[in-house]
């Protein structure tokens, strides 16, 4: 890892801030004196120092602009370089592997846990208690504010305190650095999670833009105004002081036929807005063991809440369905689930999509509180038209072979389903040589298309 190359840090996403090279190791020195000094006054050795706040942090806000906050105090810096060094430096910390020879064990004010694979030491919050307060008992207390949800560390994604087991020291808990610091730390580049068991969403995108999407006009009027609400959603909470009645995060149901276009809109809605949707795979999301389902959705909203991203519930009815009567233990934790979904959804201050085949899947609760409800019809004989035009070559029709009004104005088709129909023509123009589509071919590929449905020509 290259940390003396020249960074540039998206801050805000409009400005970049050039970073000074070297900088990360300047800290590395920094810490790595802090470490060695409390040991030393801990274990009370000979110094020339009587406390690490007499060894001055480097003269430099580089971290601070990374970390997003106009500042850092001297123990926000320690804490969040303890987070880091396993990544950058990790033997830098095989100072905390001294036994305590007394108990023939490692010292308990050292903290530390044990990864699977990681041989070397990894911090908890009982490591930046002993560098930063040794036994002093207000300093520990006064440490806890750094791990706590309103601080910016939390607020931001860039560290958390973790898996402090029931009934024990919070301060036991693992110190994590998130992958979205990290990867702003040492690359720059803004972090996309990966599709995986701890963040079971995927990132989807489109080669199409905004005047490809063919629906009515009242759907598309409706969609205009969540474009309207991403674009001056500050305007409407802050400056007009609407805080107090209109939370931040807006809420959208899409229903209607398979194939209508509603994966599309979301994924436009992110491509205009420079947002990135991330479609929930609720396979991943949905757990017969009691608690799991609620703490796999927490970790999803958790990761998106200071981002600018959509959060898109494809067929969302297999987990925003409706309550059920509690007849048994199976009912009640089914609508635990529920009822943690609706206060998550709630709170979340960004954009959050569910779609949906029918909407009477969807839990009437869930239904009021959507900004936007918006039914994505099957398309009419004029919409049907449009698709075709712009989803058939002009390479295929050019010989004028094809009569695509009839065509649309005969089979009732969805956009999805017309696109099917494509791909086979594609397929059998290729396997049989041809150059241009016909009347035939066509037949061919929407007969098939309407069998899957049940349906005969």
């Amino acid at each position: 890892m290259n940390i003396d190359n020249e960074i540039l840090i998206n801050g805000n996403g409009t400005k970049f801030l050039t970073i000074k090279r070297g900088f990360l190791e300047e800290y590395i020195v920094w810490f790595s004196k802090i470490l060695d000094l409390s040991v030393k006054l801990y274990f009370q050795h000979d110094c020339k120092m009587e406390s690490i706040y007499e060894i001055d942090a480097p003269d430099d806000n580089n971290l601070a602009h990374i970390a997003r906050n106009s500042s850092l105090t001297f123990d926000e810096k320690i804490v969040l370089l303890l987070s880091v060094i396993p990544h950058i430096r990790p033997q830098i910390l095989d100072t905390f592997f001294i036994t305590n020879t007394n108990f023939n064990r490692a010292f308990t004010e050292f903290g530390g846990w044990s990864g699977k694979n990681h041989s070397g030491f990894l911090p908890t919050g009982e490591t930046a208690a002993f560098i930063l307060a040794g036994n002093n008992i207000e300093k520990r207390f006064e440490l806890l504010r750094i791990f706590d949800r309103d601080h910016f560390f939390y607020k931001n994604n860039i560290l958390i305190i973790d898996n402090v087991g029931t009934g024990e020291p919070f301060l036991s808990g693992a110190i994590k650095v998130t992958g979205e610091f990290l990867t702003r730390l040492t690359t720059g580049e803004e972090h996309k999670p990966d599709y995986s068991i701890s963040f079971p969403a995927k990132r989807v995108t489109t080669p199409l833009n905004w005047e490809n999407l063919v629906l009515p006009h009242e759907v598309i009027d409706d969609i205009e105004d969540i474009n309207t609400w991403i674009a001056a959603k500050n305007t409407i909470i802050d400056k007009w002081q609407l805080n107090n009645i209109i939370k931040p995060g807006y809420r959208c149901l899409f229903y209607g036929p398979p194939g209508t276009g509603k994966t599309l809109t979301a994924t436009l809605l992110g491509k205009r807005n420079l947002m990135d949707v991330y479609r929930v795979d609720l396979s991943m999301i949905i757990s017969k063991y009691i608690g799991e389902t609620e703490k796999n959705l927490a970790n999803i909203f958790d990761q998106a809440i200071n981002k600018n991203w959509i959060l898109f519930f494809d067929e969302a009815d297999a987990l925003f369905g409706k309550r059920t009567q509690t007849g048994n233990s199976n009912d009640r934790h089914a609508n635990q689930e529920i009822a943690y979904l609706l206060q998550r959804i709630e709170d979340f201050p960004g954009v959050v999509v569910l779609a949906t085949n029918l909407k009477s899947n969807i839990d009437e609760a869930f239904a009021r509180r959507f900004q936007s409800v918006i039914y994505f019809p099957l398309p009419d004989s004029d919409l049907r038209y449009e698709l075709w035009k712009k989803m058939l070559p002009n390479l295929w029709i050019e010989n004028g072979g094809v009569d695509i009004k009839s065509i649309a104005s005969e089979f009732e088709l969805s956009g999805g389903a017309m696109t099917n129909v494509v791909r086979y023509c594609a397929l059998k123009i290729v396997s049989r040589q041809m150059t241009t589509v016909d009347m035939a071919l066509l037949f061919e590929g929407i007969r098939k298309e309407l069998y899957k449905e049940g349906k005969m020509i």
